[in-house]
């Protein structure tokens, strides 16, 4: 799970946003826990949750995972990002049945599956250390063939919230739809 970053444009850490009866990343962690998954490794420094800080800063969502390619264990991982609360375990599913390298949504770097072995953590490190746009999930996901599932079923579950504004839009369309 990414839970770096700066949240700059939200102007407080997004982590930490209250969600549920915990925050954005309590929520997430139980959600990949829920789907499944036998570990969560959290990029960031997060000690209370075993956070594994960034050795490079601002390197984005790319040299995040890449620093964290070498204690990926070998076999398929679900990347989230923090920000994405109403991301469903019918689509982590849906990501982790996929039968190729690399699957995402289309139009969305993440969420994102990865069958990790050394072939990709090799990769992960290379695309890691380039600079600018080429260290992007984007760059990843194009230099190893990415399947990419159908967005129209998933539009709702990949709504993420950057800015203020998006999280009060968010928080409303979650009341909204519990009401109506």
């Amino acid at each position: 799970m990414l839970a770096g970053g700066r949240s700059s444009r939200m102007g407080t850490d997004k982590a930490l946003l209250p969600w549920g009866n915990g925050t954005l990343l309590t929520h997430m962690r139980g959600m990949l826990i829920d789907a499944g998954a036998v570990e969560v490794v959290v990029s960031g420094d997060r000690p209370d949750v075993g956070g594994v800080p960034d050795a490079t800063r601002d390197t984005g969502p790319m040299g995040a995972l890449s620093q964290l390619a070498s204690r990926l264990t070998d076999g398929a991982w679900i990347i989230v990002p923090v920000d994405m609360p109403l991301l469903s375990t019918d689509l982590l599913h849906a990501l982790r049945a996929a039968d190729t390298a690399c699957a995402c949504v289309e139009g969305h770097p993440l969420p994102m599956m990865l069958r990790v072995d050394d072939g990709m953590r090799a990769l992960m490190h290379a695309v890691g250390a380039r600079a600018g746009r080429e260290r992007s999930l984007w760059a990843l996901q194009q230099d190893i063939g990415t399947q990419h599932l159908p967005a129209a079923r998933w539009q709702q579950a990949l709504r993420n919230c950057n800015t203020p504004e998006d999280w009060i839009a968010l928080q409303q369309s979650v009341i909204q739809a519990r009401s109506g």
